[in-house]
Formats: structure tokens, C-alpha cells, sequence
């Protein structure tokens, strides 16, 4: 006897929202690293997305409770990090000329093979982990 699934049926993501110190200078990280296009600016945020992804960028909701000088740490509940997908591994080599000549820190490159993926870390303004992928050629 076949089994029903009790629970709901999702699809992709369709969006994130990233609570950023800085929106202007996660902004043009965002815009001018990787890619992302301003969607929307309202109020204090903006919205950027890469034709793939939609992502709000925006300052603590309540910054009362916001911690002075807090930076992202994916040791607390939460986002561990976000990954990317570029096309190649060319790609990847291409994104450590472009981190190395902004003076962003990054990782090697590092193939997970039982995964089938080469992957490159790096870490926004925030700290935020992000990670480029490319499948393995």
C-alpha cells in the first residue's frame, strides 16, 4: 500500500531576505560582484536579484535589538551560507582573478566529487558564507 505525502507540496525559492548592517555597501557587493540588478529600493532596503534570484537586503527590522557591530555567524540558528551556480570551473578561476583584484578573502577551489561540484568560498560584507559552484568538468 502506497504511502500519502501528509505534507505540502513546495517548488523553488522564491525569495530571501538578508538583514544587512549596510545596505548600500551590500548593495554594491551584491550588484558589482555578482551580478545582481536593483529590483526595488523601498524605504531603507532594496531588492536585487540576478534573473534567477530574488534577494531583499535590509537593516535590522527592529533596530533596537540590533547588536552594534554584529556580523553573520552560521555557528547560530539559522542560514549556514548561500551558494551560486556559475557555469564552468573556468568561471570559478575567472571569480578568484575578480575576488583577488577587489581584495575580497576566498578559499581554493575544492572538488566535491560526491556531489559532482567544484566549489570556491568567499564571505560577503557581513560575513555572510557564499559559495560559487560549477560542476566538475
Amino acid at each position: 500500500m502506497a504511502t500519502q505525502a501528509t505534507g505540502l507540496t513546495t517548488g523553488r525559492v522564491d525569495h530571501l531576505k538578508l538583514t544587512v548592517t549596510d545596505v548600500g555597501r551590500s548593495r554594491d557587493f551584491y550588484t558589482g560582484l555578482l551580478g545582481f540588478d536593483v529590483v526595488a529600493e523601498f524605504g531603507p532596503s532594496t531588492l536585487v536579484s540576478n534573473g534567477e534570484v530574488l534577494m531583499g537586503l535590509s537593516p535590522a527590522p527592529n533596530p533596537a535589538r540590533a547588536t552594534t557591530g554584529d556580523q553573520f555567524d552560521e555557528n547560530r540558528v539559522g542560514l549556514d551560507h548561500l551558494s551560486f551556480s556559475v557555469t564552468s570551473r573556468a568561471e570559478l578561476e575567472r571569480a578568484i582573478r575578480l575576488l583577488d583584484e577587489r581584495g575580497v578573502p576566498h578559499g581554493e577551489i575544492t572538488d566535491l566529487t560526491g556531489f559532482g561540484i567544484s566549489v570556491l568560498m568567499f564571505r560577503d560584507p557581513d560575513n555572510i558564507q557564499l559559495e560559487l559552484t560549477a560542476p566538475l568538468a
